[in-house]
């Protein structure tokens, strides 16, 4: 059998190749079947339950897959219950590594995935530790250009501070700014750009009563 040739046309969603692949070189009929189904498979949860009944003449190991993404799917529901899951049985993306599932994240207005990672357990026993693993790839570049950005002129300058105590007590005053929702953009060593470049309204300044906010307008 063409393993390499079926493969390709599972993950190219071709119903037609897949047929011909399968027609040609699988003696099996319940295999054939299945394998032809496989491109059919993808929407909402209502996909897993039709897989279970497709699939219920087939091994422990494909049940206990499906119990998975049940599994998954309630915890995401019971958590996130506005989050839409997408489910696609036939997506054979990703790497070799890969030992369960794997994923993809979108945003609404984005055409191509976010984030992509997925299952790979025990590939840490070359250095001396199988453990479970989940991971994923992101483009932080691209996550920064899809953020939604504050409104103009609405951010807290913090500059560069040369004695210690002061940097200490600068670097403390951001934080409790930051974790109140303050978005604090804080100078670096050389740096051209200042407060207006960086939207923002006000500044840190040092007094005898600590780091204070000062407006710049």
């Amino acid at each position: 059998m063409n393993q390499r040739a079926l493969f390709e046309a599972i993950e190219r969603k071709s119903p037609g190749d897949v047929a011909k692949q399968v027609d040609t070189q699988i003696l099996d009929p319940q295999l054939a079947t299945l394998l032809k189904a496989l491109t059919a498979l993808h929407g909402g949860e209502e996909v897993l339950d039709e897989a279970r009944t497709l699939f219920s003449g087939a091994s422990n190991t494909i049940m206990n897959a499906l119990d998975q993404l049940q599994a998954l799917y309630r915890g995401v529901k019971n958590r996130y219950p506005d989050t839409t899951l997408y489910f696609d049985l036939a997506d054979l993306r990703g790497y070799q590594y890969h030992t369960g599932m794997t994923f993809a994240a979108y945003v609404p207005h984005y055409g191509q995935a976010l984030v992509k990672g997925g299952r790979y357990d025990d590939t840490g026993q070359v250095f001396g530790r199988a453990r479970p693993a989940t991971g994923f790839s992101m483009d932080l570049k691209l996550l920064a250009s899809l953020a939604e950005h504050p409104p103009a002129q609405d951010g807290i300058w913090a500059p560069i501070c040369d004695t210690e105590p002061g940097r200490q007590r600068l670097a403390e005053q951001i934080g409790r700014l930051r974790v109140a929702g303050e978005r604090v953009v804080q100078a670096l060593p050389g740096q051209s750009t200042g407060p207006g470049q960086h939207r923002c309204n006000r500044h840190l300044v040092e007094t005898e009563d600590g780091w204070q906010i000062f407006s710049l307008t």
